[in-house]
């Protein structure tokens, strides 16, 4: 195959969107390696705390979102705000919960890919 047979163009606009928990909407793309999931987290969202193999960078595109960083009542937890152009990188393992300030655009890469993430397990 040569990369013209197996490249691929998206527009986020024509994937199909789903709700894996209450106040996001999310779009992915799946590839062999790695994913990437435009998530949009409204206002108040809360994700709780959960761990997954993934390695993960959460790239805020617009709003604001406070990550909770270790495990819930451990010494080293510790929350990270992070504002639309700022990237959070999560090694594969590394608890994290996440609280939407405002309505906030988040681009999540994975990899490797996975049919769930943080957001499924709470769903």
């Amino acid at each position: 195959m040569t990369a013209t047979t197996i490249a691929r163009s998206y527009r986020w606009s024509d994937l199909e969107q789903d709700h894996p928990m209450a106040q996001v909407d999310r779009r992915r793309i799946m590839g062999e390696k790695a994913m990437i999931s435009e998530v949009r987290l409204h206002a108040g969202c809360r994700v709780p705390t959960h761990a997954h193999e993934n390695e993960q960078f959460a790239c805020v595109m617009s709003g604001t979102v406070r990550f909770g960083i270790g495990a819930e009542g451990s010494a080293e937890r510790r929350d990270v705000t992070l504002s639309g152009g700022e990237v959070l990188h999560l090694p594969s393992g590394t608890p994290h919960s996440a609280h939407a300030v405002v309505e906030s655009l988040v681009l999540d890469i994975f990899a490797p890919p996975s049919a769930t993430t943080g957001v499924d397990a709470h769903g």
